[in-house]
């Protein structure tokens, strides 16, 4: 398994920042796929997930109506929109499955700062 993130950067509050997430070595299209983050000092969390349908996204209440996800079940690739950028979503980025199963990529970092 595979899990290859990307997309983040330094963006100011306010700003908007598409990650993205190639995953191989499993079957994508089968999986409830997540985004995590983790801020220095904290941990992990639960971001959003997406069914493989589709259907039934969930997002943290800190993220809804912000933050967007989505997949590409041809591509494996799963996406996380994200807009109006606070501080408080500066970290480094990760995606798996909703049992954290996989083994962790090495993240993509966010920086919200002016």
């Amino acid at each position: 398994v595979l899990l290859v993130e990307s997309g983040g950067g330094l963006v100011q509050p306010g700003g908007s920042l598409r990650l993205s997430c190639a995953a191989s070595g499993f079957t994508f299209s089968s999986i409830v796929m997540s985004w995590y983050r983790q801020a220095p000092g904290k941990e992990r969390e639960l971001v959003s997930f997406i069914p493989p349908s589709g259907d039934g996204l969930y997002y943290i209440n800190s993220v809804k109506g912000r933050f967007t996800i989505s997949r590409d079940n041809v591509k494996n690739t799963v996406y996380l929109e994200m807009n109006s950028l606070k501080p408080e979503d500066t970290s480094v980025y990760y995606c798996n499955d909703n049992n954290r199963r996989f083994n962790w990529g090495q993240g993509t970092q966010v920086t919200v700062s002016s």
